[in-house]
């Protein structure tokens, strides 16, 4: 395990080191200049002159590329170019709600998929496995930011259970996962519709294996059959797909940010894609893989957990 271990830990830190690298020279070839968004179409030459030089723009590529490679590895992500504000501190007031909305979709996608999709193989081609197949077909067809509009216009502005405006700031933490409730069932329903079908599906090719007709003809209750030995095998696949959809369900936390106008990373992005401003774009880039990265491994580390079977040599 410990080898395995320190393996994955190499791996990661060369993607760590590749990831900054291909960031940071695309978002050179950008066509737009942060001076120029920054101080405006009025701005005078000198001015776009001085701009470029406080932000370190007018250097060399590679000498604005070591700076900022020697920055990450201090732990420094550097200053916002149009706020001047650190961009560490930045990322890290918004990081917890992006964190609370991705980990809260994918409670809701396995408290909701993985039961259907169980239930559906076991009573395939009944009208429950239809109607589970049904669900999730209108999962995959509702993209998770139409859905928020939707959630948002029934819940928030019919009935009135839930905030329109999700100011997150000052909230208690009951307040915190009321406000977290909507969003978080916005993006955690496509995901759902996605695990729905990949634990029918592999429930279906379980149940059809000698071990599963061996526990039947040996008098096991149907229900152990089902949740102890068919599902435990089931889970490795289902927790591999969510790990690798992670960066999915990233990317549509940026969309549902927007809609629920949230803070997290994803709105603050989206706002720094707006005015070019390089540093911030190329540090919330690279969060966003490093949490892919780590839910990466920490899904490889737990299959030995959940089938003693499998080993990390």
């Amino acid at each position: 395990m410990l080898g395995f271990f320190l393996r994955r830990l190499l791996s990661l830190l060369v993607i760590l080191v590749a990831v900054p690298t291909i960031v940071f020279f695309v978002m050179r070839l950008v066509p737009a200049d942060p001076a120029q968004v920054v101080l405006g179409d009025q701005a005078t030459a000198e001015s776009l002159a001085a701009f470029r030089h406080k932000a370190g723009l007018d250097q060399p590529l590679l000498v604005q590329y070591g700076k900022f490679v020697s920055g990450l590895a201090t732990g420094n992500l550097g200053n916002s170019v149009i706020s001047g504000r650190p961009i560490g501190a930045q990322i890290a007031a918004v990081f917890p709600d992006t964190l609370s909305l991705a980990l809260g979709s994918l409670l809701v996608g396995a408290l909701i998929g993985i039961p259907i999709g169980v239930v559906t193989a076991v009573r395939r081609n009944t009208w429950i496995d239809s109607s589970g197949r049904i669900f999730a077909l209108l999962g995959f067809s509702f993209p998770s930011f139409y859905l928020g509009v939707l959630l948002l216009l029934v819940f928030s502005v019919w009935l009135g259970w839930f905030p329109v405006i999700h100011t997150m700031r000052g909230s208690s933490i009951g307040e915190y996962l009321h406000k977290l409730a909507l969003p978080a069932l916005s993006l955690g329903l496509v995901q759902a519709a996605y695990v729905t079908r990949l634990t029918r599906s592999t429930m279906l090719d379980v149940l059809s294996q000698d071990y599963i007709r061996t526990a039947f003809a040996k008098g096991l209750v149907a229900r152990k059959v089902y949740f102890k030995h068919a599902l435990r095998n089931v889970l490795i696949t289902v927790i591999t797909a969510m790990g690798l959809y992670t960066g999915t369900i990233l990317g549509g936390a940026i969309l549902t940010e927007t809609v629920f106008n949230r803070p997290g990373l994803g709105k603050l992005l989206i706002g720094a894609i707006a005015q070019r401003d390089y540093d911030l774009i190329q540090s919330g880039l690279i969060v966003f893989a490093l949490i892919i990265m780590v839910v990466n491994l920490l899904v490889d580390l737990s299959y030995s957990f959940l089938d003693p079977r499998i080993k990390h040599a």
